[in-house]
């Protein structure tokens, strides 16, 4: 990651203005209830999407806050390529049953057994075959929504998505049929057969901004010159930090086999093994987001802790999927095409 920031500046940053921080991060977190809220009041069978990962685990923590004591009112549903980090899926399942929650897991392999999915070759990545496995899901159990914890600032695809978004009776996003998002109102008008994905916490960020005042500026250590600019504060690392919500140990900083290709470090696994020419190399890495093992890449990083994750969060200057997924490589509107064949 390229800092473009002095390191005194970026640990004032992710030390000193608490208060703004966390006024913002009540904010986010109060919005994100409201429409998990609105979620269970207009839809008859919502699911919420539950990977394990670390957006789908923040998602989960303010569902718990959303309805108080008792379990979820909704099952978690995951679509397992069979490709996961095993690391996940067992964290995943162990969050599930400390809430006591419904899991429903069904496998992009059930698909393939049934003839619906097709690989090209035995080395396809199955990530983009999840949408079929998703919408069969869809089919069995009837479901009228479900709750995905993506976000804005992943990908330009997913920035230009409301907030409740409409699928079609296909299970398809039409980007210029959305219909329109003003305040706080949000239309959930359902034909037979269509459903949405709601996505709460959309205008989360792995950055958030916000404008450094005065007197904030005076909260920051001696000789550290903060602009009047804009001021960034990372939300979903602030909110793990704040919450204190485990993550998987892939998110921190670990030793792993890894090779380079494409501008990117490739896990050395079974799925993904190095090729000719190649060198392996040992290096200390961590992932910033988790998915499917051969389109999945970690980068360098020495994070080990939620809090050095926030400052190290504030020095990238490459998106979240832009540093890690191979999948959205592929084309500039890869996420895009996905999302129109029924993707998350």
């Amino acid at each position: 990651m390229n800092a473009r920031t002095e390191p005194q500046l970026l640990r004032a940053a992710a030390e000193a203005p608490h208060h703004l921080s966390n006024a913002h991060l009540d904010a986010l977190e109060e919005e994100t209830i409201f429409i998990l809220r609105e979620v269970a009041a207009a839809f008859e069978r919502p699911a919420l999407l539950f990977s394990g990962g670390k957006d789908s685990l923040v998602l989960l923590k303010c569902a718990e806050k959303a309805f108080g004591a008792g379990r979820i009112p909704c099952p978690l549903l995951m679509i397992d390529t069979g490709h996961n980090f095993p690391e996940v899926t067992d964290f995943r399942d162990q969050r599930a049953a400390e809430l006591q929650a419904e899991l429903i897991v069904r496998s992009v392999e059930d698909s393939m057994a049934r003839g619906t999915v097709r690989l090209a070759h035995p080395g396809e990545s199955r990530n983009a075959h999840q949408s079929v496995t998703l919408l069969e899901a869809i089919e069995e159990f009837r479901f009228d929504a479900l709750i995905g914890g993506a976000r804005r600032d992943e990908e330009k695809a997913r920035a230009k998505e409301r907030i409740f978004s409409h699928r079609d009776s296909f299970g398809q996003w039409q980007p210029k049929a959305q219909r329109p998002e003003l305040w706080t109102l949000f239309n959930t008008r359902l034909a037979p057969g269509e459903h949405f994905r709601v996505f709460p916490i959309s205008n989360w960020t792995e950055l958030a901004n916000y404008l450094a005042t005065e007197n904030d500026r005076r909260t920051m250590r001696d000789g550290v010159k903060i602009m009047r600019e804009v001021f960034r504060q990372p939300a979903i690392a602030r909110y793990i930090e704040r919450e204190r919500i485990g993550l998987p140990a892939l998110y921190y900083a670990h030793q792993r086999e890894v090779v380079e290709r494409r501008g990117l470090l490739v896990p050395v696994t079974p799925l993904t093994p190095p090729k000719d020419g190649e060198t392996v190399q040992t290096r200390t890495v961590r992932f910033r987001t988790v998915g499917d093992i051969t389109c999945t890449c970690p980068v360098a990083s020495l994070a080990a802790t939620p809090g050095e994750i926030v400052i190290e969060t504030l020095a990238a200057d490459v998106s979240e999927r832009g540093a890690t997924r191979m999948d959205d490589k592929t084309s500039d509107a890869s996420m895009e095409k996905r999302k129109k064949d029924g993707y998350f």
